[in-house]
């Protein structure tokens, strides 16, 4: 019921701004900008993201069925399988929902979006099977869900990119600020939904795995920063994290020949189920994207900012971020508008000032929410999303917080 309310609300305010703007200044396009971005969104989340997403759907779930042949899947089940069961307690042990789970999460660990949205979506797949009311989403679904939209990611890789054709001063000086916001919004989200699952969080084997895993990060920011120079972090960010993506295939094909499965016919097998997700989700791309679009175009954002940007300083409290605040209203709704809204930023006030580089840090501290529940929750048939976009945005909303905290203390 959240998401329905809230894309009502996309039309209805869109429609009373255009109106207001309409009457009381004389804006006589700001229908016609209404009536576009509705088309373009339209048009756009088939041709650029539904059609370009079954060619990689395609790809991976043929991967990923080699993978469960080779019993590849089976394997990461049974080393993660007894933080997951703490985690996920309504997914069997060694059920394949938990290796397919886990490539998810290291897909988008290291950045990998081409990879990380189709095994996203094999995953909430499985966990659907063990969903008994296939409608509403499951604890597991809603957990999972949860995590995702924190958007935990180790290696920012696109966003230093995008900084370095921008001409930054340091590409990567948001590298760690980007890595504590993030995965505050991770800890956040995980924290909130299993308080609300009753999940033991001070089980030795949940204490365990999270430390290990805070360890891992800290000892990584630790390395990159003692033992890299600036220039040589973005550049093993990107060795890495594509090394790893061609591995995936690469050990899943072995293992496979290992076991003389045809490894051809697996992928078929598996990639054939890509392009009917892939159409099964379009309707969901549209009704999101067109919302968002026109919630836009109305100039909702902009008339946000100038009233955060009042309350600040009736504060008396420094204005600074509120230039970066569009990244992070954006972010929930719409990856591709949230990393426009931060090259916009960067453009505008320069990649290497505060605003350019909290922008960053917003975009990298968590993921696009509506967007993720509506493609995610929509490809398995749920109508139901209980309280998983409340936890989601909750997860966003700590993420933004800590996004600004980072901010002001890496950069000033």
């Amino acid at each position: 019921m959240a998401l329905n309310y809230i894309w009502i609300a996309f039309f209805l305010i869109a429609f009373v701004i255009a109106l207001t703007r309409l009457i009381f200044f004389g804006d006589t396009e700001i229908f016609s900008h209404l009536v576009s971005a509705m088309f373009d969104s339209s048009k756009s989340s088939v041709m650029t993201i539904a059609l370009p997403l079954a060619g990689n759907m395609a790809l991976w779930l043929g991967i990923m069925n080699i993978g469960e042949k080779a019993g590849a899947i089976r394997f990461l089940s049974r080393i993660v399988g007894p933080f997951f069961s703490r985690l996920f307690p309504e997914v069997p042990k060694n059920h394949p929902a938990t290796g397919q789970v886990l490539m998810s999460f290291s897909a988008n660990l290291l950045g990998l979006d081409n990879a990380a949205t189709p095994l996203g979506l094999k995953a909430i797949s499985s966990l659907q099977d063990l969903n008994k009311d296939k409608e509403t989403a499951s604890n597991a679904q809603i957990m999972y869900l949860v995590l995702l939209t924190s958007g935990l990611q180790l290696l920012p890789v696109t966003i230093i990119a995008q900084r370095a054709i921008l001409n930054a001063k340091d590409p990567t000086d948001i590298f760690i600020p980007c890595i504590i916001a993030t995965f505050v919004s991770a800890m956040s989200g995980m924290l909130l939904v299993a308080i609300k699952q009753k999940i033991n969080l001070f089980d030795r084997v949940i204490i365990g795995w999270l430390g290990g895993i805070t360890c891992f990060i800290v000892l990584l920011v630790w390395y990159f920063t003692e033992f890299l120079t600036k220039g040589q972090i973005g550049l093993v960010s990107k060795v890495a994290s594509n090394l790893m993506l061609y591995s995936i295939p690469v050990i899943f094909i072995t293992g496979a020949l290992l076991k003389k499965i045809n490894v051809f016919e697996a992928f078929i097998d598996g990639a054939k189920s890509g392009f009917e997700t892939s159409v099964k989700i379009i309707p969901y791309l549209v009704a999101m994207l067109v919302g968002i679009a026109v919630f836009r175009a109305c100039g909702a954002l902009d008339y946000m900012n100038d009233g955060l940007r009042w309350v600040v300083i009736q504060l008396g409290l420094d204005t600074r971020f509120v230039d970066a605040m569009p990244v992070a209203y954006m972010k929930p709704l719409s990856g591709s508008g949230s990393k426009g809204m931060m090259i916009n930023i960067m453009t505008t006030y320069g990649p290497d000032s505060f605003a350019g580089r909290l922008g960053c840090v917003f975009n990298g501290s968590a993921d696009t929410t509506f967007y993720i529940a509506a493609l995610y929750f929509g490809s398995v048939g749920i109508k139901k999303f209980r309280y998983a976009i409340p936890a989601g945005l909750f997860a966003d909303l700590a993420g933004i917080i800590a996004a600004i905290f980072v901010a002001y203390l890496f950069f000033g």
